[in-house]
């Protein structure tokens, strides 16, 4: 199973419209349910978003939906600090993220 974690902040006037891209986002992933991929979003108050994706061998890919390639357009235009993206390994886990 391989778990990414991104982290970047948007310009305040785009945290918004950053935000409902993600929401888009979970609609499809919620409209198409698909089996062996875990995805989380975080918004903090100071427009920084984390993500953190976990996927299992052969699940499909997050970046491979129509709503994430719509995000994924101009992500550079709405970030103040871009996308950081780097390999996670969860050390504790109490009720947060299914085992």
């Amino acid at each position: 199973m391989k778990r990414t974690l991104v982290r970047y902040r948007t310009k305040p006037e785009k945290t918004q419209e950053n935000q409902r891209l993600i929401e888009k986002v979970f609609e499809e992933l919620h409209a198409k349910s698909p089996k062996g991929l875990r995805y989380l979003a975080l918004r903090l108050a100071d427009g920084t978003f984390v993500h953190f994706v976990s996927v299992e061998e052969g699940a499909p890919s997050v970046t491979a939906m129509g709503a994430f390639r719509t995000f994924q357009d101009g992500i550079k235009e709405r970030c103040a600090e871009p996308p950081q993206a780097e390999e996670a390994t969860i050390v504790g886990n109490y009720r947060m993220l299914d085992a």
